[in-house]
């Protein structure tokens, strides 16, 4: 009798309807997680599959026992001095420009938001340009040799890339902050400086000899060989922190998403979040392309293809971005060793080869934010 007078006043609908609700969204967040598992197999499978390409074709067996030095001389020695720290560039550098495209895209409020739509890139490449021909001279006794190609102290060409990135950054934020500037405009002026640093980076080497020039386009292809175990270490290390600041700020770009409005209503110090968001994102931006040269699309497009897959929620908006981004730039680097064996096409075409279609599609399917 009591339980037909509490159904009569409706209180089993709404505990039905509210354990519904619950069910529901538990149900959307093993979506979510399942997304991120499937993606790490990935990165896990395609890690492996890429060490076993190359001029010395190797077992997924192989290439595990390589990597513990528990196979023969040669394969440890190709497993961990070669192939090992070229998968570990492409993972680390995927992770971090994807996390910096996500975190572009959050608080500029704008999904063309990128390394490369905001003229870092662009500051990277006039850094090194500035590095090989001016401050090395890009001459036999500064450089070594890479297949006939003069190329410039790797030490200093890092150094001003990272500056060249920097200084793109410093005066995005000076501007924006000299004028209070919209996320839209700010992009713009990242198009604005992109194009600049272009033109700088053409005149330097107007008056570049013609081995200079070579060494600066070279460095432009972008090559995840090059990168020393060191330089990986400070990768990693840059990559971790910078992952760390965006998960902890995942509530903020949460509230952000919802518009600035709600955000400051909700005590999110929206300016402050912006600032720090954009330094951290260039600094590790920055580092990558210091190190790697210039990679496209990566960081544009994996926080794209997340969205669409588990919408604009950053707590697993982020770690899933990384994740892609590890993945796309890992299977843009085994592109590069197979499409003409035995030659090894440049990192930044092949990016840009997979990432264009990929954006082009998502554009015409709509971009959900």
């Amino acid at each position: 009798m009591q339980e037909e007078k509490l159904t009569d006043k409706g209180i089993a609908p709404r505990a039905a309807t509210a354990s519904g609700i619950e069910s529901a969204y538990g149900g959307y967040i093993r979506h979510k997680r399942l997304v991120m598992v499937v993606l790490a197999i990935a990165v896990l499978g395609l890690s492996v599959w890429s060490m076993g390409i190359g001029s010395l074709d190797l077992a997924p067996a192989d290439v595990v026992a390589g990597m513990f030095g528990q196979s023969t001389p040669q394969v440890n020695t190709v497993v961990q001095n070669m192939r090992l720290p070229r998968v570990l560039t492409a993972v680390i550098a995927g992770i971090a420009l994807a996390l910096a495209g996500c975190a572009y895209q959050s608080t500029l409020r704008n999904p063309l938001a990128s390394a490369s739509t905001l003229g870092i890139a662009q500051g990277a490449a006039f850094g090194a340009s500035i590095a090989i021909i001016a401050i090395s001279g890009g001459g036999v006794e500064n450089s070594v040799a890479y297949e006939g190609v003069a190329n410039a102290d790797p030490v200093s060409t890092a150094i001003c890339a990272f500056l060249g990135a920097m200084l793109s950054t410093a005066i995005i934020l000076a501007l924006s902050r000299f004028r209070e500037m919209t996320p839209e405009s700010i992009v713009l002026l990242g198009v604005a400086l992109s194009a600049l640093f272009t033109a700088g980076t053409t005149m330097v080497q107007y008056f570049a000899e013609d081995s200079q020039v070579a060494a600066v386009v070279f460095w432009t292809f972008g090559d995840l060989s090059r990168v020393t175990k060191p330089q990986i270490a400070l990768m990693a290390a840059v990559t971790a922190l910078s992952a760390v600041f965006f998960f902890v700020n995942r509530w903020n770009y949460n509230a952000i998403e919802g518009g600035e409005s709600l955000a400051h209503g909700l005590g999110v110090p929206v300016s402050r979040v912006r600032l720090a968001s954009m330094v951290v994102a260039s600094a590790a931006a920055s580092t990558v392309i210091a190190f790697c040269g210039i990679i496209n699309f990566v960081g544009l497009v994996a926080p794209h293809i997340m969205r669409r897959l588990l919408g604009a929620d950053y707590r697993y908006l982020l770690p899933a971005s990384a994740l892609a981004g590890a993945g796309l730039l890992l299977a843009s680097d085994m592109l590069c060793h197979v499409v003409v064996a035995p030659l090894i096409l440049p990192i930044s075409a092949i990016t840009s080869f997979v990432g264009a279609p990929i954006f082009i599609y998502l554009l015409f399917r709509g971009v959900s934010r």
